[in-house]
């Protein structure tokens, strides 16, 4: 690990994004709650957070955090189709949030998979991305947006 004993406790965000497309039929399968495993943005939203609690478990060098806010949010995108997932993280602490946030959207996106693969197996995650960070020494990150 990286030694930040001699940093200073700072408060860090991040936030992270990504995007899971499948067919508008399992989409509206997905928004009816008509799945056997049951509510899959509730399932989804909780294991992100879990997740990320757990990442330095999960990531090799990674500092424990702890961590004071950790958020998903799960919206439906009929143009994907499919689901779009928003992570965040904060800590008041001597390291950034960015695995944190990163780590909850992957596992929200991936228990979104797992939960409707008996309806689609072909559904697609991807844009898994750091869209900003605020805090620490490197200051505040944005992600800029694409043109078009």
């Amino acid at each position: 690990m990286v030694d930040v004993g001699g940093k200073p406790d700072t408060v860090r965000t991040a936030r992270a994004e990504g995007s899971i497309s499948m067919s508008l039929e399992t989409l509206d399968v997905i928004a009816r709650g008509k799945l056997k495993k049951g509510d899959v943005v509730a399932a989804a939203r909780i294991a992100g957070i879990m997740a990320a609690k757990r990442t330095p478990e999960l990531i090799p060098l990674c500092h424990p955090l702890s961590l004071h806010d950790i958020g998903v949010d799960i919206e439906e995108d009929r143009s994907l189709p499919g689901l779009r997932v928003t992570a965040w993280a904060s800590v008041y602490g001597k390291t950034g949030a960015e695995m944190e946030a990163l780590t909850a959207a992957s596992i929200a996106l991936l228990t979104i998979y797992d939960m409707a693969k008996s309806v689609e197996k072909g559904m697609e995650i991807s844009g898994v991305r750091l869209v900003e960070k605020t805090g620490g020494k490197g200051g505040d990150w944005k992600r800029a947006e694409s043109p078009g």
